[in-house]
């Protein structure tokens, strides 16, 4: 069997579960890997056959989404192009990952395909929304990648085609500990955003993960830390807590790890206010501005004593048989 597997390469979380799937894809067939957009730091160890520019994110200094610097960086001719020359024809199944390309490239070679991932949940009502809908980010979630079949994953089963998230064999493998230090992770945030508010918590240590770091260095109470997956997985496994933003997988590994967690989504970012509204009917604190005030909040959630319900690990060889067997059925699960 051939499998076509898309990647949208928009942050590290889908390379990460890509990583972690492709041994258990190898038992089914050859794999070939398309990534699509740029804007991921880990060191992807896969065999990427197909590339594509794609539809990249850009940020604001302090937490935000740059919708201008997004939107004047997409080349729809080029879009077209790639999508075209994707020979998917040559494959038996396409897997989609939250990826537009792809999806446009199943619809012009008249090509089945299965959305497989955190966004494919979205598409039930079920799954945790913010009190405040918008519309556009709706409309994102629905039209952005859209496929015939999906598999949604997340934090808890809302629709019965919705299964548990993609844990790494590290994490799963792990034997936890509490090594008194504050892992961190959000790449929405530039260095000088943060700084004073953790230099303020002295009696804290900070784990913080950078993009623009490339080598491990101490200064203060914060040790900065390039993106590496193995030094992330071992801060994250011995933290105190993490402070992330509102993505899927890292706060999925925390739960999964019962770690304490302090979730900032991305302003402007629907998806993660989604996530967020679904971690906070979990108990997991949510901040969606970051002020002076910062380094009280955190002191005052490491003084909480909160518990959230631990996150099941998916049964990958179950779920990947089933997505096997049911393909081209053109049904939820």
């Amino acid at each position: 069997m051939k499998i076509f597997y898309a990647i949208q390469a928009t942050g590290n979380g889908h390379i990460s579960r890509a990583i972690q799937l492709y041994p258990y894809l190898q038992k089914f067939g050859e794999v070939d890997f398309f990534m699509s957009g740029n804007n991921a730091s880990l060191e992807v160890n896969l065999p990427i056959k197909f590339k594509s520019e794609g539809c990249s994110l850009h940020y604001s200094k302090c937490g935000g989404l740059n919708y201008w610097d997004i939107a004047k960086n997409i080349k729809p001719q080029q879009i077209y192009k790639d999508a075209n020359s994707l020979p998917l024809k040559n494959y038996d199944v396409v897997i989609n990952d939250f990826d537009s390309i792809t999806s446009l490239a199943c619809k012009l070679q008249k090509v089945h395909s299965i959305q497989f991932g955190h966004q494919a949940s979205f598409i039930s009502p079920l799954t945790p929304r913010p009190e405040k809908k918008s519309i556009m980010g709706e409309m994102i979630l629905k039209h952005y990648a859209p496929s015939p079949q999906y598999i949604g994953l997340h934090f808890d089963k809302y629709d019965s085609f919705i299964l548990p998230p993609i844990i790494k064999d590290e994490i799963i493998n792990a034997v936890p500990k509490n090594k008194g230090h504050i892992t961190v992770y959000l790449p929405s945030f530039q260095k000088d955003c943060l700084e004073k508010a953790f230099n303020k918590l002295p009696n804290f240590h900070f784990h913080w993960f950078l993009n623009d770091v490339q080598t491990k260095h101490t200064i203060k109470n914060v040790t900065y830390f390039p993106v590496n997956q193995e030094y992330f997985n071992k801060s994250l496994i011995n933290c105190e807590g993490i402070i992330t933003g509102g993505g899927f997988e890292t706060p999925a590994e925390a739960l999964y790890l019962e770690k304490k967690i302090l979730s900032i989504p991305i302003r402007k970012h629907y998806e993660q206010e989604c996530n967020a509204a679904a971690l906070k009917k979990m108990g997991v604190p949510v901040l969606y501005d970051v002020g002076d005030d910062f380094y009280l909040i955190i002191g005052n959630w490491l003084d909480s004593d909160i518990k959230y319900p631990k996150v099941q690990a998916n049964n990958i060889p179950e779920t990947l048989q089933f997505l096997f067997d049911t393909y081209n059925s053109k049904q939820h699960l």
